[in-house]
C-alpha cells in the first residue's frame, strides 16, 4: 500500500463575518500535507519547514488540524528528521524523533489508526469500501469525510443507530448518499429506505446525488412525473408501487415520505406491507422535523 499525498490542503476557506451591511472573509485554514490510506480516509498531517527550523519546530497548529478533520499522526519535519506526534495513546511515546529512514509505513500507521478505532477484520473490510467516484475530481468537504467515515465506522462495529447533525448547507444528502454507496456496494445492507418530509427533497435526491444507484433504486409513490436534473435533463421518477399501491420488491433502494409510510389514515399506513426486517438500512433526513412524532425511537 502507499500512501496518497496531498499538498497544501485548504480544508476551509475562512470564517465569513457580517456586520450590517459589510461582510468580511477570515483567514483559510490549511495544512501542508495530508496523507491518505486510502481516498477520503485520512491517516497523518505533516508539518514541513525547512532545514533553518528545528525538526519539531510549530506542530502545534497540525494537531489542533488532526483533531479537527479526526486525523491521528501528525508529523513535523525541516527535511532532516521527523518528529512523529501519535494521538492514539497506544504506543509508549507520545512523541518521538525519528530518522528519515524511520517513518513508518502505511501498513504501520493503519494498524495502529485500526487499533484505535477498535476494527477487527471484518469492520475494517467495510472501512476500506470505497467511496463513489463520478470522476469529475470534486472531493467531499472535509466535514462530509468526517461524518461518513464516523458512520461507517460505528455501523462497521455494530452500532445500530447513528444520529449525524449536520449545519443548513453543508450537503447532508450527498453524506447520506455516501454512506449508502458504501454500506450498499460492501453488500452490509442490501435494502435500504430513504425518508424526507417532502417531495421536492425525494425527487431532486432521486435524479441528483443518488443518480448512481440507477435501477436500483425506486420512489414509493403512485404518481408518475419528469424531473429535470442539475445538469438540465429530464428523467422519468421510476415508481415502487403501483395504482393499487402494491410495492414492487425488486427494488433495492427506496425513497419515500414519512406520510407515505405512516399515513394518518389506516389505508395510508405503507409501512405495514413490509415486514420488519425487511429494510436492513433506514436513512431518515431531516429527522428532527419529520419523524418526530409520539412513537418515534
Amino acid at each position: 500500500m502507499t500512501l496518497r499525498t496531498l499538498f497544501i490542503f485548504f480544508f476551509t476557506k475562512g470564517r465569513i463575518t457580517v456586520r450590517g451591511k459589510l461582510v468580511a472573509r477570515g483567514n483559510a485554514k490549511k495544512t501542508d500535507v495530508v496523507l491518505y490510506y486510502k481516498p477520503n480516509i485520512p491517516i497523518a498531517l505533516i508539518e514541513a519547514k525547512d532545514n533553518n527550523h528545528g525538526v519539531g519546530d510549530g506542530p502545534q497548529q497540525e494537531l489542533d488540524y488532526a483533531e479537527t478533520l479526526a486525523i491521528p499522526f501528525v508529523f513535523a519535519s525541516n527535511g532532516d528528521g521527523f518528529v512523529f506526534h501519535d494521538r492514539t495513546g497506544l504506543r509508549d511515546l507520545k512523541e518521538e524523533n525519528l530518522r528519515p529512514d524511520q517513518f513508518p509505513s502505511p501498513d504501520e500507521l493503519w494498524r495502529l489508526y485500526s487499533q484505535w478505532k477498535g476494527l477487527d477484520t471484518s469492520a475494517e473490510a467495510l472501512v476500506l469500501q470505497d467511496y463513489y467516484d463520478d470522476g469529475s475530481g470534486k472531493a467531499p468537504r472535509y466535514c462530509q469525510v468526517n461524518a461518513v467515515n464516523a458512520a461507517i465506522e460505528a455501523i462497521a462495529k455494530g452500532q445500530d443507530r447513528v444520529l449525524l447533525v449536520m449545519a443548513t448547507g453543508t450537503g447532508k444528502t450527498s453524506t447520506a448518499f455516501q454512506i449508502i454507496w458504501r454500506l450498499w456496494k460492501a453488500g452490509r445492507k442490501k435494502r435500504i429506505l430513504f425518508l424526507a418530509d417532502r417531495n421536492v427533497l425525494i425527487d431532486q435526491t432521486m435524479v441528483n446525488d443518488f443518480r448512481p444507484f440507477g435501477g436500483a433504486m425506486a420512489k414509493l409513490s403512485t404518481k408518475s412525473k419528469t424531473i429535470e436534473r442539475s445538469d438540465g435533463t429530464e428523467v422519468d421518477v421510476p415508481l415502487a408501487l403501483d395504482i393499487k399501491r402494491r410495492i414492487d420488491t425488486s427494488f433495492e433502494i427506496c425513497l419515500g415520505l414519512h406520510q407515505a409510510i405512516t399515513g394518518p389514515e389506516e389505508r395510508q399506513k405503507l409501512f405495514r406491507e413490509f415486514s420488519p426486517d425487511f429494510f436492513d438500512l433506514i436513512v431518515i433526513d431531516e429527522c428532527h422535523r419529520g419523524s418526530a412524532a409520539e412513537d418515534s425511537a
